[in-house]
């Protein structure tokens, strides 16, 4: 399968996957990218990505992405990745944006070993299933990514199995204390499969 991003990434790709190369480590595209890759036309100006944090040094993976063209998007991007396990970065040469979170939960690691390679642009890069990026944009819960979940469920619904999605999203608004939020992920894909099959 061969996705064609917006033409101010391909470079920015490259110089990641060269990164994660370096790294040896699992990781993966979540984020708009994902969802392009996952069939969903869609616009987006950044990349998303998600690497195992168990083992990796902050430090390190810093000076890998700088070796492959990145820059710290903020002054103390490390001490912030420290803090917010995410380390914010952009892609020099391009000016693409790189948020590149530290995975450590298990269905992180779990959607990394579940990943599958696809072409963006001559790039080949592990992207998140479409049903984990289903999760990922139900925690998010931004007015984006319910669209996107959405469009995700349109597309691959058939294919998805919503019990193990509703498991994992109970146990994470549980931990941000909004259990109620599941009622309107219910009520977001009903929609979203009625439209489907419409």
């Amino acid at each position: 399968m061969t996705v064609e991003p917006r033409p101010d990434l391909p470079g920015a790709l490259a110089a990641l996957a060269t990164a994660l190369r370096v790294l040896g480590c699992p990781a993966m595209l979540i984020g708009g990218l994902a969802v392009i890759a996952r069939g969903i036309p869609r616009q987006t100006i950044d990349i998303d990505a998600v690497v195992q944090g168990e083992g990796l040094d902050v430090e390190t993976l810093l000076q890998v992405l700088e070796k492959s063209g990145f820059a710290p998007r903020i002054p103390d991007a490390v001490a912030f990745a420290h803090q917010r396990q995410v380390l914010l970065m952009r892609h020099s040469p391009s000016g693409v944006p790189l948020d590149l979170s530290l995975g450590w939960l298990p269905f992180e690691r779990d959607a990394m070993s579940r990943a599958t390679l696809i072409d963006l642009a001559g790039v080949t890069l592990p992207v998140a299933t479409a049903e984990d990026l289903v999760v990922f944009k139900a925690v998010a819960w931004r007015d984006r990514d319910k669209g996107d979940i959405e469009r995700l469920v349109v597309r691959h619904g058939d294919t998805f199995d919503f019990a193990r999605i509703r498991a994992t999203l109970t146990q994470f608004y549980e931990a941000l204390d909004e259990p109620e939020r599941l009622k309107e992920f219910d009520a977001l894909v009903k929609r979203a499969l009625a439209a489907r099959g419409a």
